[in-house]
C-alpha cells in the first residue's frame, strides 16, 4: 500500500511552495457563514481527542493528524481503518484497533494513482467506517474528499471544489493547484478505475 514516488522537480516545487507560504502567511480560506453552509458539507464534530474533525457520510470521517488522544478517539467512535496521507508514516502510540492505510501524498503534486488508492479503500464496506487526516485535515485531505464526492457521489466538481475551500476545514489559498486536481480529474475514468479495482 505504501508507494513512494519520484517526482520532477520536487525541490524546487518546496521552495516556490514555501517561499509563497512565507510572503502570504499560509492564510486560510474564509469559511461560509455557519447560516449558509450546506447541510450536505462535512458537519463538525465536537471531539477533544481529534482535531478538525468532521463527518463526511455515515461511514465517512475527516480530521487533522492525530495523536495518542486521537486514535483514542478514534477507537471510540468506532473507527475501522484510518488513512494518512501525510508523506510519512503514522508514529502509532499503543495499539489502536483500526488499520492503519499510509498514501504518501505531497500537496504540490496529486496524482490520479493516489486518487484512485483513497477512493479504493473509502468505498469498500469492509473497511468502513473510516477516519482520512493529513497534517492539518485541510488540504490533501480536502481534495481527497472532493474527490470522493465527484466520484462516488456524484457531485459537481464546482460543488465539491467550494466544500472543499470554504467548508471550514482550513483550506490553505497557497494550494491554488488543488481545484484543478478537481477539474482536471476524468470522472467517467477514475469510475472505470474504480470498478476495475473493486471487482474479484
Amino acid at each position: 500500500m505504501t508507494h513512494f514516488i519520484a517526482r520532477p522537480a520536487v525541490g524546487q516545487c518546496l521552495i516556490a511552495a514555501l517561499l509563497a507560504c512565507a510572503v502570504s502567511g499560509c492564510m486560510t480560506t474564509h469559511a461560509v457563514d455557519s447560516t449558509q453552509r450546506p447541510s450536505t458539507w462535512a458537519q463538525p464534530v465536537a471531539n477533544a481527542g481529534l482535531h478538525n474533525l468532521h463527518r463526511v457520510t455515515p461511514t465517512l470521517w475527516r480530521s487533522s493528524l492525530p495523536d495518542a488522544q486521537g486514535f483514542a478517539a478514534a477507537d471510540a467512535l468506532g473507527i475501522r481503518t484510518i488513512v494518512n496521507l501525510r508523506p510519512m508514516p503514522d508514529t502509532v502510540p499503543g495499539s489502536p484497533r483500526a488499520t492503519l492505510e499510509h498514501i504518501p501524498v505531497w500537496t504540490w503534486h496529486v496524482t490520479d494513482g493516489e486518487i484512485l488508492d483513497f477512493l479504493r479503500i473509502a468505498s469498500d464496506p469492509a473497511r468502513q467506517p473510516m477516519l482520512v487526516h493529513c497534517q492539518h485535515g485541510a488540504d490533501r485531505t480536502g481534495v481527497m474528499i472532493a474527490a470522493y464526492r465527484v466520484v462516488v457521489q456524484d457531485w459537481s466538481k464546482e460543488d465539491a471544489i467550494r466544500e472543499m475551500q470554504r467548508g471550514g476545514y482550513g483550506y490553505h489559498a497557497i494550494w491554488t493547484n488543488l481545484p484543478r486536481v478537481i477539474r482536471r480529474l476524468d470522472v467517467a475514468k477514475m469510475r472505470a478505475r474504480l470498478h476495475s479495482v473493486q471487482s474479484p
